[in-house]
């Protein structure tokens, strides 16, 4: 091959290659546009109270789909359409384009930060045990099960308690995946578990909505982190992410963050006090 040819071929190398490496960011660029068109966004929630609640009437409320609604609305995408997913079913939903982001209490952790395009925090929480009164095996860590070779404990399925549980040593065979709340709760008053384990917040909503005068609960689990989410985006849509940080920016600062996750019984100054770069390099 001749000098000048060689030098053609390259360059042409050179610009299929610069034409691929601008093609994802052109994507990127258009998702937004492309939800202010369809006019709704398609979120993952868990049904879980307070974080993420869908009434008998259909209707998605909940402290995460209500800020997403508010910052979508402000980017110009009308309203949020929601579909109830387990946890551990959220991120392979979101990257097979079922959803275009997650609003469900899905913690930072770095394995999911390397996983999507998370937001700046949202919602903050520690964890929480619901027991029988007196708690009769002394449960108050996730060690404290895994001592007790006669405790089981049920968590969601690909959620932030089932991993809590299975790191501290608890068998495989004594982490009980229940589909959601209201399951563990009946789980734990029929005695097939010892503990039911979810953040604080929304055990509390468990045992208010329960009344049962049996069940008692343990917050914080001894040992727990405190976790914070953020609304979780595919990688590769960071443009939208970034569009959505800069409105939940400035609901933060406008105060108007406060009031709609405070009625909650979320602390906004627990989200304003850290960031996704913190979060997701925390071990």
């Amino acid at each position: 091959m001749k000098l000048r040819d060689w030098i053609s071929v390259a360059a042409g190398a050179t610009a299929l290659m610069a034409m691929a490496a601008a093609m994802p960011a052109t994507a990127d660029e258009n998702k937004l546009e492309e939800l202010k068109a369809q006019g709704f966004a398609r979120i993952a929630i868990a049904n879980e109270p307070p974080f993420t609640a869908v009434g008998a009437d259909g209707k998605v409320s909940g402290a995460a789909p209500d800020v997403a609604r508010e910052v979508f609305k402000r980017l110009g995408v009308a309203d949020v359409v929601a579909s109830i997913s387990e946890y551990g079913a959220m991120i392979p939903g979101l990257q097979a384009g079922r959803h275009d982001a997650i609003t469900a209490g899905l913690f930072m952790k770095p394995e999911r930060c390397s996983a999507v395009a998370y937001s700046e925090p949202i919602l903050c929480d520690a964890e929480a045990f619901a027991l029988k009164k007196g708690n009769p095996l002394g449960l108050k860590s996730y060690k404290d099960i895994a001592d007790n070779p006669d405790a089981k404990i049920g968590t969601p399925g690909g959620g932030t308690e089932e991993k809590l549980a299975l790191d501290a040593g608890v068998p495989r065979d004594r982490v009980i995946v229940v589909p959601d709340g209201q399951s563990g709760l009946k789980m734990l008053q029929d005695g097939r578990i010892d503990v039911y384990s979810l953040p604080v917040l929304s055990i509390h909503s468990l045992i208010e909505k329960a009344n049962d005068p049996t069940l008692e609960v343990v917050a914080p689990v001894e040992g727990a982190p405190v976790y914070c989410d953020g609304a979780a985006f595919r990688k590769g849509d960071e443009a939208l992410r970034d569009a959505f940080d800069v409105e939940l920016a400035k609901i933060k600062e406008s105060g108007e963050f406060a009031k709609i996750i405070e009625p909650y019984g979320f602390s906004a100054k627990a989200a304003m006090s850290t960031s996704r770069e913190k979060l997701c390099a925390a071990k």
